[in-house]
């Protein structure tokens, strides 16, 4: 095998073990973006708005809820834990084959001109 694929195939493995075990570990507490989107406002224990002003009193409801990898989990899998895992695997292997798939067609393309030209 070339050194190219060994990379390729290394880096993927890398991301499925760390988006199938890792992503698991991943802290459940809001994000930067979450965190400054709440700052100026003050919330309940049901993460209600009770009071003050800040971004996320105009937020609205998310557009992919009801999509089969949304709130980072698999729908219809009961193990959170699994269902976490999967998704990040999932990901992972939508994105190398997107990735991949444009890279060849990209290749493909140049090929076809060289062979024209020459």
């Amino acid at each position: 095998m070339k050194k190219s694929t060994w990379f390729i195939l290394s880096g993927l493995i890398a991301a499925l073990l760390l988006a199938g075990v890792v992503s698991n570990f991943a802290s459940g507490h809001p994000d930067g973006l979450d965190s400054v989107a709440r700052e100026g406002c003050t919330f309940d224990a049901d993460d209600n708005i009770t009071g003050g002003t800040c971004m996320a009193q105009s937020e609205t409801g998310n557009q992919t809820r009801d999509s089969p990898l949304a709130g980072y989990g698999l729908r219809g899998v009961g193990n959170d834990l699994l269902s976490t895992g999967l998704s990040g695997v999932i990901g992972v292997v939508a994105t190398f084959a997107i990735g991949g798939g444009v890279f060849w067609l990209l290749r493909a393309g140049t090929r076809n001109r060289k062979k024209q030209t020459a």
